[in-house]
């Protein structure tokens, strides 16, 4: 008996040894593996933190793999960061940028499997590990750490962190922590938006459940062909072809149209249509995990009816279901969830904002851009509210920082469309370049917090924005400020500062926002820029004359002692200004911008979430 207790007590301790040495220990937790959950993984990791990720699916990239939706709207003209950088591989891979222009929806069309294999591959750094295939079941916080359980290959694993990032596609982390959030339609009152219902409803947008068709020419076989599903009914789909009147789809007026809308490369299609497409409705939220999925096999079945439509009704028997994700009904992993809860954050990005950047001090603190126009989709639940949302025009804009910190939990972040905005704003701040920057942030602020020792809530704005900014993210949406640009950093960050101002200008579907690097900056430009941050000034005469190095240094003199002009002249090259160095010359913005920057440095005057300055 006693040696039995002996063998019984050192299974028992060899059983504790094993449980506390497999327990994961890491700095950054990141549940779900999307577009923004992999963007912050690897910006944290390459900032030097230890990032752990759970993936539910064996797939990363979220909806530009693992949903399907694999056709890029919006910064086109912005690759900003991780973006850019993403874009470039599908570059490399296909040939150039023509060769990914396949369809009319976007400039960039590309194959979810072709897009997850890249993702993989950045991703394959060190400090960053994956667990794919793998689900979270409990989730706490003690003693200032995150504590989370997952279940992987069936067996129950543990991993604590210090800072734990919601990825997830539809925020679902945040009833579970306990972070306030906001979820449908806002209310007119809550958001000032003059285009909001006067009341706040649950309703959210359509969900789709795409599906990726290979144009297999004329053959016999039956492979690819989707048999009748159960309720099917083709009304539902009738008017897909036929969109004239319609605010977007105007010009759709025959089938080839609407089919090349989401063509890939390689002969295959992104069935992702609206209208009488394959959009579907339901409110999830609430329901029991049996609930949720058979609504999910609805949506799915909603597909698998447009696509015995395409088929059938129109006579694309040749475009065949491609099983491009290796599942048994070759559909993707998960639907493509427009929008999902929003968190209640430090503050709240609405409309207005986006409307009037420079009303506000909000776009000071910018970690992420987007230029797509406010896009909703509302088609399948007749009864929601009508709002024109083609119609706001907003100039494209920045996502601001405070948009990614909770209210009130503390090392606690969001990455995905579940930002702290409204939900006409989520219209465009949920499409992929967006998510991705958001995603970036996130992880930079992340990274930040942990290599200076503070919480989540307390990192320096400006030193995040220099975080990415070193990484080629815009902070902000400046259409003619390329990243390849020497002088990029000083641009975006003198233009954060609101020194010297931008022009925003709604177009089409690519919103713009012009600096001007060449233009001439005048004297009392220049002097009403600085004037919130060096109020000293205001006793400097000005004209409306184009500014020369002379003006610049009497300004300098006010601020310092003693400005020596051979110093200044020996580090004009070296700061990569373009115009030559002259006591006549006027001087432009890029020029001024660099000055500025390297002189003054106005972007260490900390700000505070509202973009206002932090008094000391």
């Amino acid at each position: 008996m006693r040696l039995m207790r002996r063998v019984l007590g050192l299974i028992f301790f060899i059983g504790y040894i094993y449980s506390v040495s497999a327990q994961e220990k890491t700095d950054i937790l990141i549940i779900g593996g999307g577009a923004g959950g992999t963007s912050a993984a690897i910006q944290a990791a390459r900032m030097g933190t230890k990032v752990t990720v759970i993936e539910r699916t064996p797939w990363l990239g979220g909806m530009l793999t693992s949903a399907g939706v694999s056709a890029i709207d919006g910064n086109h003209q912005m690759p900003s960061g991780f973006w850019g950088e993403f874009r470039q591989k599908l570059y490399d891979y296909y040939g150039g940028a023509s060769a990914l222009s396949t369809g009319w929806v976007s400039h960039t069309l590309f194959e979810p499997s072709v897009a997850n294999n890249i993702l993989k591959e950045l991703a394959n750094i060190p400090n960053l590990t994956i667990h794919y295939n793998a689900n979270y079941s409990t989730i706490k916080q003690e003693n200032g750490l995150w504590q989370v359980t997952y279940n992987l290959d069936g067996k129950a694993q543990t991993v604590t962190a210090n800072i734990l990032i919601d990825a997830t596609e539809t925020g679902e982390l945040l009833p579970i922590v306990g972070a306030d959030y906001r979820l449908g339609m806002d209310a007119r009152a809550e958001t000032g938006e003059t285009e909001a219902p006067e009341k706040a409803n649950s309703i959210i947008q359509d969900l789709t459940y795409v599906a990726i068709l290979k144009d297999v020419g004329d053959v016999k076989s039956k492979k690819g062909l989707v048999k009748k599903p159960k309720d099917y009914d083709s009304k539902n789909y009738e008017c897909a072809c036929d969109l004239k009147g319609d605010a977007m789809f105007n010009s759709v007026s025959e089938c080839s149209k609407m089919l090349s809308y989401g063509k890939l490369p390689n002969n295959k299609y992104m069935i992702n249509w609206p209208n009488c497409g394959n959009d579907f409705y339901f409110e999830w939220e609430g329901l029991s995990p049996a609930e949720l999925d058979a609504k999910v096999q609805e949506a799915k079945n909603f597909t698998l009816g447009f696509v015995y439509y395409i088929q059938n009704e129109l006579g694309f028997k040749n475009l065949r279901l491609e099983n491009e994700f290796a599942t048994k009904d070759a559909l993707p992993f998960i639907p493509y969830h427009r929008e999902g809860r929003r968190v209640k954050g430090k503050v709240f990005l609405t409309a207005n904002h986006l409307e009037a950047p420079y009303k506000y001090n909000l776009s000071k603190t910018g970690v992420a851009v987007g230029d797509y126009p406010i896009d909703h989709h509302h088609a399948k639940k007749p009864d929601a509210p009508k709002i024109e949302f083609i119609h706001i025009r907003v100039p494209s804009y920045n996502i601001p920082l405070g948009s990614l910190i909770p209210e009130k939990i503390e090392n606690f972040l969001v990455a995905e469309k579940n930002i702290s905005v409204s939900n006409i704003v989520n219209g465009t701040s949920r499409l992929q370049p967006v998510v991705l920057g958001v995603g970036q942030a996130s992880g930079a602020i992340a990274a930040t917090a942990i290599k200076k020792q503070v919480p989540t809530s307390q990192v320096s704005i400006r030193e995040v924005q220099n975080a990415l900014l070193d990484y080629k993210a815009y902070i902000m949406p400046l259409i003619d400020v390329s990243a390849s640009d020497k002088a990029f950093a000083s641009m975006q960050r003198i233009a954060a500062t609101h020194i010297l101002k931008a022009e925003g200008v709604p177009y089409k579907w690519a919103n713009e926002t012009w600096f001007y690097p060449e233009r001439i900056v005048s004297e009392y430009e220049l002097k009403t820029g600085l004037l919130a941050y060096y109020p000293e000034l205001e006793n400097i005469p000005v004209s409306g004359k184009g500014i020369t190095f002379p003006f610049i240094a009497s300004i300098l003199k006010q601020l310092y002692t003693e400005i020596k002009e051979q110093r200044i002249k020996a580090a004009w090259k070296n700061w990569n200004i373009d115009q030559e160095y002259s006591s006549t010359t006027a001087l432009n913005r890029r020029t001024v911008s660099i000055i500025i920057d390297q002189i003054l440095n106005p972007f260490a005057l900390e700000v505070d979430f509202q973009g206002d300055l932090v008094k000391e």
